[in-house]
């Protein structure tokens, strides 16, 4: 197994928060699930731009961190729904700074990204 070289510092607020949102589409995922959107086929589409299996390993990794609770009905075929813990729901504000901050500064920042290669990228996120 793959042992990394430099250990994590967790001793800063910021470092530790990274840790627990780092993936493409943690934040998102938290921010849809607060908004009602619980079953895996659901959140693949209000997130299209997403493989079903990466929006998978980062709902698992979410559940780990304790940030959302997965709920397996037992019927056939499986049901399953993912709802916030109380540590998930703490970090919506940070969500909501976050994309306040990304409207404000839309404009420049798409430009900088255009400039540095970045693709933009391809179809719709429902927000």
């Amino acid at each position: 197994m793959y042992q990394k070289k430099i250990s994590r510092t967790l001793e800063c607020g910021v470092v530790l928060t990274k840790e627990v949102l780092h993936g493409k589409w943690k934040s998102t995922l938290l921010h849809f699930i607060a908004q009602g959107v619980q079953r895996p086929s659901s959140l693949q589409r209000a997130i299209p731009m997403a493989t079903r299996r990466v929006l998978n390993i980062q709902l698992n990794e979410l559940e780990q961190h304790g940030l959302v609770r997965k709920t397996v009905f037992p019927q056939l075929p499986p049901k399953v729904e993912y709802h916030l813990t109380g540590l998930g729901q703490s970090l919506l504000p940070v969500i909501a700074a976050m994309e306040q901050w990304g409207d404000e500064h839309r404009a420049e920042l798409e430009q900088v990204l255009a400039a540095t290669g970045v693709p933009p990228e391809v179809g719709v996120l429902r927000v």
